[in-house]
């Protein structure tokens, strides 16, 4: 055989086992992927969003449900009209308008909009290095029909929903808002949707067809997909009614007593179920990006403070679970004057001081003495079992998003105790207070707190009142409950208690601690309680910030809650007692 013909024989031969080789390499050892590969390039998957769940009052009324809601966007490839007269068709239409920017509208200021829409919109067709660009979120649905009337290729639009509030801001702080996460889905933050977010998002769908060359389905093509889920409904233990008169009725005493913030929570001390939470100031949850951060949250399950003279109940009720005192106990040399700890002197709030007073005296009359002689009777040990007990070093398990949980000492001295009676050096939250006034309230028996009744969905969840522990004895409360509320009628605030009712509750004036020391000239003003007395059918706690209006709760707090009091007997049907006039 020539030479030739034998080099090219084996050229032949070579190549040809080259490309089995390749063939091996495709089929074989890189079928899996070049097979998944190829399915990307002819198929596509289309999310199908799944319809977040609504947000119900106690009546069924919607406090938060969804409205249509579009993004704009552009397709550049497919542009081929005049970029810069496209900017010009469309700002007027996509423009926010003064109203939306809560600006006082004005010619100047509408066409000063519209032309920095128009230098955006035109900044984002011209742009090289992408293929997509949105151009508007959150359109209505009467600009996308005016849009889409102006028949401009390459634009489109991609459904999706907004959350519309019917009550506007109302609650703003309890149902949170919805934002978008760093992967850019939706997702809920702060109280219910925080908490809840999970049951309220569902799940997405998607559709995943085979598509030709020219990108257009294949009718007899692979067609696979799986519907979205949609989320549930929560129905809220919130009164309507008594949401909207609460938070009008704080921001009036805002604005009357020169208080920076305040909060209100009311709940029903035998189920746990938080009737009305408010918080101001607040925020609008559809422009929450308008907002400074600090007034997402929920300052009542969220921030802890000093409680002050409230706290004087729950010291109180400790010592009388112990058996270390009884409600006429009389105070010894204690209350005779400043009691004396090491290198600290103890002084009552106006320097007064009242011999042989009993312990009801003491809480009638707030007397620091009195309280530093009832913690003493108690001891350290039992004090710090107590708040154990009491639950105010765990969470309460309210279903809203971010309840803290304050810390406490690991040992306490004679001066942490002394303090600690009055409700110093030590922190709680709103939501502790009430939890325990509402044991108290509820003969011993503490409830955890809860906002939702019922998740909806194909199966409807209730979630029944859920009883966390009995942490004082029946008798126990009774005897707290006459102190406190003679407390209530005996003591600053009784001028200002509704008519025919019996209170029991206890104001609280504390400083505000500040770099190691208090500044006298901060306070946060509180009043806890419930009512009736005899047979509780709400508890509530009010807290100002800062008040300037007065030195003390007893002219802020106090005539607050008693004002909302006032309209909780009216709103319970409850009548006035005889013997209460």
């Amino acid at each position: 055989m020539p030479a030739r013909l034998r080099i090219v024989r084996l050229v032949f031969l070579f190549a040809m086992f080259g490309i089995v080789a390749r063939l091996f390499y495709w089929q074989v050892l890189s079928g899996d992927k070049l097979q998944a590969v190829a399915e990307i390039q002819r198929s596509s998957t289309i999310e199908i969003q799944s319809t977040r769940g609504r947000i119900l009052a106690a009546d069924g009324y919607p406090l938060v449900t969804n409205q249509p809601s579009y993004l704009l966007f552009a397709y550049l490839p497919a542009i081929s009209a005049d970029k810069a007269q496209i900017s010009e068709t469309l700002s007027p239409l996509i423009a926010p308008t003064p109203l939306e920017l809560k600006a006082t509208p004005s010619a100047e200021l509408t066409k000063s909009l519209i032309q920095d829409t128009k230098s955006e919109v035109f900044t984002k067709l011209t742009s090289r290095d992408v293929a997509w660009v949105p151009l508007k979120r959150k359109v209505s649905e009467n600009t996308k029909i005016a849009v889409e009337k102006l028949a401009i290729n390459g634009l489109g639009f991609e459904n999706g929903q907004s959350r519309l509030y019917p009550e506007a801001s109302m609650a703003a702080a309890l149902t949170g808002f919805v934002g978008v996460n760093p992967s850019g889905s939706a997702q809920g933050y702060f109280g219910l949707e925080g908490y809840y977010d999970l049951e309220l998002k569902g799940k997405s769908g998607f559709i995943k067809q085979e598509r030709d060359a020219a990108g257009k389905p294949i009718v007899v093509g692979d067609f696979r997909g799986s519907g979205a889920r949609d989320g549930r409904d929560l129905k809220t233990s919130i009164d309507r009614g008594l949401q909207l008169t609460i938070e009008a009725k704080l921001q009036q005493a805002l604005v009357k007593y020169g208080a920076k913030s305040g909060e209100v929570v009311v709940m029903d001390p035998s189920s746990g179920s938080i009737v009305a939470l408010a918080s101001l100031p607040g925020y609008e949850q559809a422009n929450y990006a308008d907002f400074d951060t600090s007034v997402y949250k929920i300052p009542s399950i969220a921030d802890t403070y000093e409680p002050g003279s409230t706290f004087k109940a729950m010291v109180m009720a400790m010592a009388l679970e112990a058996g270390a005192i009884e409600p006429d106990t009389i105070c010894d040399a204690t209350c005779d004057g400043p009691v004396t700890i090491g290198k600290y002197t103890i002084n009552t709030a106006l320097k007064q001081y009242n011999p042989g007073q009993t312990m009801t005296n003491t809480l009638e009359l707030s007397d620091n003495t009195g309280m530093i002689f009832a913690a003493f009777r108690l001891g350290k040990d039992k004090f710090a079992g107590y708040l154990h007990e009491f639950g105010f070093d765990t969470p309460t398990g309210i279903d809203l998003d971010q309840e803290t949980v304050p810390a406490y000492r690991d040992t306490w001295g004679d001066i942490d105790l002394a303090t600690g009676s009055f409700g110093q050096g030590l922190t709680v939250t709103s939501i502790h207070m009430l939890q325990v006034i509402s044991a108290f309230a509820n003969g011993g028996v503490m409830m955890q707190p809860h906002v939702v009744d019922e998740v909806i969905g194909e199966i409807t969840q209730k979630i029944p009142p859920k009883m966390v522990k009995r942490i004082i004895k029946e008798d126990t409360a009774r005897k707290i409950t006459q102190m406190l509320s003679d407390a209530a009628h005996n003591g600053l605030p009784k001028w200002m208690l509704p008519v025919g009712y019996k209170v029991a509750g206890k104001t609280g004036t504390a400083q505000v601690p500040l770099d190691g020391h208090y500044d006298t000239s901060t306070t946060i003003h509180s009043y806890v309680g419930f009512a009736p007395a005899d047979k509780p059918r709400f508890a509530m706690i009010v807290k100002l910030k800062e008040p300037t209006f007065s030195p003390w709760a007893s002219t802020t707090a106090a005539p607050l809650w008693m004002d909302i009091a006032s309209d909780l007997f009216i709103h319970f049907g409850l009548p006035p007692s005889p013997e209460s006039k």
